[in-house]
């Protein structure tokens, strides 16, 4: 299974990134906690040069605390970076997050200076623009379920010094690392309709198994884990009434209900990567997933 998702407007998107980047003092890039190595776009490091960033870890509570806090000291080990996490609908947290751009350029946003002037940068689905309508007090961003709502570029005047630069959903070209790509659309970040539902969760539930078997068995009921994924989604499947006639289990349904209930935080705090991790010891790909089964 190859997953190749990049809309023509995210094209546009990145020009625009380059276009405003040089008046920009700030930079937000909001990723999601539970994956934040496959939620980062890799051109933004490049593009935005020495600029100070803060990397949000949005969605931190349905990410597990202990991991969230290992990415937190791995990414302020980065010259420029402070990490964040927060929830992107609370107002508190929203609260610190300009705290933290205030520290970050002192010279910016004071009476009789110029706007301190911060751009919001992430792929699609992670929040950002819930965070953006956070920070406003109002509904001035779209927001949705489904990847790619946001898709034009907004600049919004906070009447507090800061002028904060909206940008559309942000992905790479080419997907090349395909375990990144499947942990993106366990999330949900990617279209439902680019990748193969049953082989995402498989792959998923392969990681889950070695990493939170705990939370598998309560979520589920299970006396024990079965001996592979495929059986694991059986067995939520049967458990979940996922049957078609005759009481065999429809395993595409079970797949939606698991990746829904993933993606919901009803499994409990889950963190797709950890910090020094090799890219094989995180989720495996779907394809692996799949010929462990053979």
């Amino acid at each position: 299974m190859i997953i190749d998702w990049y809309p023509g407007h995210m094209k546009k998107a990145r020009e625009q990134i380059i276009k405003k980047l040089p008046t920009i003092d700030v930079v937000i890039e909001v990723l999601d906690a539970r994956l934040p190595v496959s939620s980062a776009n890799p051109l933004l490091t490049r593009l935005r040069g020495t600029k100070p960033c803060i990397k949000v870890l949005n969605k931190s509570d349905l990410a597990d605390p202990a991991v969230t806090g290992e990415w937190v000291r791995c990414f302020e080990k980065q010259q420029g970076v402070r990490a964040l996490p927060l929830i992107a609908k609370d107002h508190r947290d929203a609260g610190r997050l300009l705290k933290l751009c205030r520290t970050l350029v002192p010279t910016r946003g004071g009476k009789g200076e110029r706007y301190l002037q911060v751009m919001v940068i992430g792929i699609p689905n992670v929040g950002k623009s819930t965070l953006i309508n956070t920070l406003t007090g109002k509904k001035v961003a779209r927001v949705g379920d489904k990847p790619a709502v946001t898709t034009c570029q907004q600049l919004i005047d906070l009447h507090n010094g800061i002028l904060l630069s909206d940008t559309p959903g942000l992905l790479w070209p080419m997907l090349e690392d395909q375990q990144g790509a499947c942990r993106l659309a366990a999330s949900g970040a990617i279209g439902d309709n680019a990748f193969d539902t049953d082989s995402v969760a498989l792959a998923t539930l392969s990681y889950l198994s070695d990493r939170y078997p705990a939370l598998l068995l309560k979520r589920y009921n299970l006396p024990d884990l079965p001996a592979s994924p495929t059986a694991t989604l059986a067995e939520i499947g049967r458990r979940r009434g996922c049957l078609v006639s005759g009481g065999e289990v429809d395993r595409h349904r079970a797949a939606e209900l698991f990746l829904r209930e993933l993606r919901a935080g009803l499994l409990g705090g889950i963190s797709l990567e950890r910090p020094g991790d090799p890219p094989e010891s995180n989720a495996p790909s779907a394809a692996r997933a799949d010929d462990a089964e053979v």
